[in-house]
C-alpha cells in the first residue's frame, strides 16, 4: 500500500480548519454527516462550536452525534438535546443525535477481529458522506482519542458503545464495560471504525485538531487540565495514518509534558487500535506528512 498524505499545519484558527480540508481536494457529495464530539457536562477541553463553524458551514453539514453508555449529561436523549443546547451546537447548527429513535441498524463485520457487527442510531442511513472532527487527546480506557475513536465509540448507538465496550457479549452490563481483556477492546474499536469506513465507500475525510491535549477525554465531566502545548491541525482521508501522525508528533516533540500523556496512551496499549485497524485494511500507517504554511 503506498504512502497517505496527511497535511498538517501548526497554527490553529477556525480558517485553518478549512485551508487543510481544502487540501485533501475531497468533495464531500449528498447529505454530510459532521461527527463532532459534543464535550461531557463540566468538561473544560473539548473543541467549542465556534470553533467549528467555518468548516460545518463550508461543508453545509449536520451535526452528529450519539448517546452515551454510562450515565451523565448525554446518556439520554433528553439530556443530550439539552446539552447540545447548553454548549451551543444547536445555536449554530442543525443536530441530529442519530440513536434519538430505534432500532438500530447493524453493519456487518464480516472479518472483524473480536466483533462481527456493529450497532449504529438508524439515522446514519440518511447521510450520504461524513467529515469526522476530531480533538486528539489522551483517553482513560482508548489510551488516546483521535479518528479511529471516533469512528466506532463516536458514531456506535448508546447499544453499540456497551456492546463494543463488552467485547461482542449482548447485554452486558455498566460494570462488565470494564472488566474486559484490553487488548481485545482495542480490536473491537478497529472492527467497528473499519464498518464505518465501508458504510461510506471512500465519502469520507478526517481532521484532527491537536490542541487541549489532556490525558482525559472530552466525555469526563472532570478531566485533567491540558499537559502539553498545541501542536496543530491535520487533515488526511485515511485515519489510520492520521491518528499515527498524532501519535508521532507527540513522540517527536520537545515539549516536557509529552510524557505524561505518553504514559497515558502506553499504559492503555492505545496504538493497538491503529495496529489492528491497519491489518483491517481500513488505512495504512505508512504516511507522508505535508506541512502546510
Amino acid at each position: 500500500m503506498e504512502k497517505s498524505k496527511v497535511y498538517f499545519t501548526k497554527e490553529i484558527t477556525p480558517e485553518n480548519v478549512v485551508k487543510m480540508f481544502k487540501k485533501l481536494e475531497k468533495e464531500l457529495p449528498g447529505k454530510v454527516a459532521v461527527k463532532v464530539h459534543s464535550g461531557e457536562e463540566g468538561n473544560q477541553n473539548y473543541l467549542r462550536p465556534e470553533f467549528m463553524k467555518q468548516i460545518i458551514e463550508y461543508v453545509n453539514g449536520i451535526v452528529v452525534e450519539c448517546n452515551t453508555a454510562y450515565e451523565g449529561a448525554r446518556d439520554t436523549t433528553e439530556k443530550h438535546k439539552k446539552l447540545m443546547e447548553s454548549h451551543e451546537w444547536s445555536k449554530y447548527f442543525n443536530v441530529d443525535i442519530m440513536d434519538a429513535e430505534g432500532p438500530d441498524i447493524i453493519l456487518e463485520i464480516p472479518n472483524g477481529k473480536v466483533i462481527q457487527k456493529n450497532y449504529v442510531g438508524k439515522n446514519l442511513e440518511n447521510y450520504d458522506s461524513m467529515l469526522v472532527l476530531s480533538h486528539f487527546k489522551g483517553h482513560p480506557m482508548g489510551g488516546y482519542g483521535g479518528a479511529l475513536k471516533q469512528l466506532s465509540i463516536g458514531v456506535a448507538s448508546s447499544k453499540g458503545k456497551r456492546y463494543i465496550h463488552c467485547i461482542g457479549k449482548e447485554n452486558g452490563s455498566y460494570e462488565d464495560m470494564f472488566k474486559v481483556d484490553q487488548l481485545k477492546f482495542l480490536e473491537a474499536m478497529a472492527d467497528s471504525a473499519s464498518s464505518v469506513v465501508k458504510h461510506f465507500n471512500g465519502n469520507i475525510a478526517y481532521i484532527n485538531v491537536m490542541c487541549n491535549m489532556s490525558v482525559d477525554c472530552d466525555c469526563c465531566n472532570v478531566a485533567e487540565d491540558p499537559c502539553m502545548n498545541d501542536i496543530g491541525i491535520l487533515a488526511s482521508l485515511d485515519p489510520v495514518a492520521i491518528d499515527q501522525a498524532c501519535i508521532d508528533l507527540v513522540k517527536n516533540s520537545n515539549d516536557p509534558g509529552k510524557d505524561h500523556l505518553l504514559e497515558r496512551i502506553n499504559s492503555r496499549q492505545g496504538t493497538h487500535t491503529i495496529d489492528a485497524a491497519a491489518e483491517l485494511g481500513i488505512g495504512t500507517k505508512e504516511y507522508e506528512l505535508i506541512e502546510v504554511k
